[in-house]
């Protein structure tokens, strides 16, 4: 057996057989069930019912404000305006709506104020600007002797289909679909990558704090130590979220059986909605699985596991590097955020232009830079990227990864001999020369 399978073995089973690896592999399912379901305990609590007092002086827009589940409007325009304030320095009221009375209607839509101790929320001023806007809107068009159901009627309403250049019909709202899923896989690397890096990098520094590696390094090249690592970690996280999908699928499957939970897509949708849904939809529902089923979703499954492999194995590189570097967690801070402020770019580029302009210049350039086209072209695939550039930005991802593998070697080899000396960037530099 080479020396490299046996580095592998090594770290694999010192991963699987640490205490808080199997702790946090049986225990991780049961806390993302619980925080799931304290989060729909919480989303299912009513909020607080908030009082507000209206002092409307025109008499026109007190009755025009609706009680809802999370606001009780009051008239309370008989009352002193000063008793109403001290009313809410005192909590009784949320806030007063106070709409003075004014000679032109023109000078209401500037007059009017909400008082209350707390800045209110930007969609309930928004929401209490509609109620009055409509009102005065209303009064307005009577000023002018304007027939208002006349206008009313005569307001059109533009419902624009979609169609594809082919002449099949298309559907709106696929984009946010397929940004979903190409999100949710790209979300998964980056979050893999962080995780394990740490993982590597916690390793590496742990055996050179306690000059294990001393010992190690007589008999191992530190490429071979490196790769070793990164190897045996990655199949640890696979391991693990293989079982995590196992416990899932239990836990979905018993909470079928026994509890009589439905879970899909119908999940809480009784089967006279359903038929409803089907009856009334039925052509749109359809039209949404042939779309779906048109993703080139072979290709995504496959892309996935190529930029996982490669994206894992090239951030490992640097994590590797930076554990050689440094004699502990605090000192690699300032190595760090270069790191993972790619990762953050590739989520963020992905969610605000991909979406928007998936095939244009700035989607098609990063998709194609090797620290953050994981993420951004598994964004791009649900929406037909070309065979050429999806291969182009494989081959430079696994280019890059032996060049970072070559020098974050050189840096392996020095630094995990060197203590006591906090490094900087210029230090590593010099590292490479070596």
């Amino acid at each position: 057996m080479s020396i490299l399978s046996l580095i592998i073995k090594r770290e694999f089973i010192a991963k699987v057989r640490n205490k808080s690896f199997i702790v946090m592999t049986f225990l991780s399912p049961l806390l993302f069930v619980a925080i799931a379901v304290f989060v729909g305990y919480l989303s299912s609590m009513k909020a607080d019912v908030k009082q507000i007092a209206i002092h409307d002086e025109t008499g026109l827009f007190a009755n025009e404000f609706k009680n809802s589940d999370e606001y009780h409007y009051q008239n309370v325009s008989a009352i002193d305006v000063k008793i109403l304030k001290d009313s809410i320095t005192n909590h009784y009221y949320e806030g007063l709506l106070y709409i003075p009375k004014v000679d032109d209607t023109k000078e209401l839509s500037s007059k009017i104020q909400f008082i209350s101790n707390d800045s209110p929320s930007l969609s309930f001023v928004s929401q209490l600007e509609n109620i009055v806007a409509k009102k005065l809107t209303k009064a307005n068009f009577e000023k002018a002797k304007l027939d208002t159901v006349a206008i009313k009627n005569a307001e059109a309403k533009v419902n624009i289909s979609l169609a594809k250049s082919s002449g099949e019909e298309s559907l709106k709202g696929l984009n946010e679909i397929k940004i979903a899923i190409g999100g949710a896989f790209g979300y998964l690397i980056m979050m893999f990558i962080i995780i394990y890096g740490n993982m590597v990098m916690r390793s590496v520094i742990e055996e050179k704090t306690n000059r294990i590696i001393e010992i190690i390094i007589s008999s191992v090249k530190p490429f071979q130590l490196m790769m070793g690592k990164i190897i045996g970690t990655s199949l640890a996280g696979i391991l693990q979220f293989i079982i995590w999908a196992i416990i899932g699928l239990s836990i979905m499957f018993v909470a079928s059986s026994v509890f009589g939970v439905h879970t899909g897509p119908t999940a809480g949708v009784s089967p006279e909605m359903m038929k409803a849904a089907q009856s009334e939809m039925g052509g749109t529902f359809a039209l949404y699985l042939k779309e779906l089923w048109s993703l080139p979703i072979t290709t995504l499954v496959l892309s996935f596991i190529v930029y996982f492999i490669g994206g894992y194995f090239l951030y490992s590189s640097f994590y590797a590097a930076i554990g050689a570097a440094v004699d502990n967690e605090t000192d690699s801070q300032q190595f760090l955020l270069p790191i993972i402020m790619p990762l953050i770019l590739g989520v963020y580029i992905g969610f605000f232009t991909v979406m928007n302009d998936p095939h244009g210049t700035i989607a098609t350039v990063f998709s194609m830079i090797p620290l953050t086209s994981p993420i951004v072209m598994l964004m791009r695939i649900p929406f037909g990227v070309p065979i050429w550039q999806l291969l182009l930005s494989m081959a430079i991802l696994f280019g890059t990864f032996f060049f970072v593998v070559w020098f974050a070697a050189k840096i392996y080899r020095v630094g995990i001999l060197m203590y006591g000396k906090k490094p900087t960037y210029k230090e590593l530099f010099k590292w490479l020369k070596y």
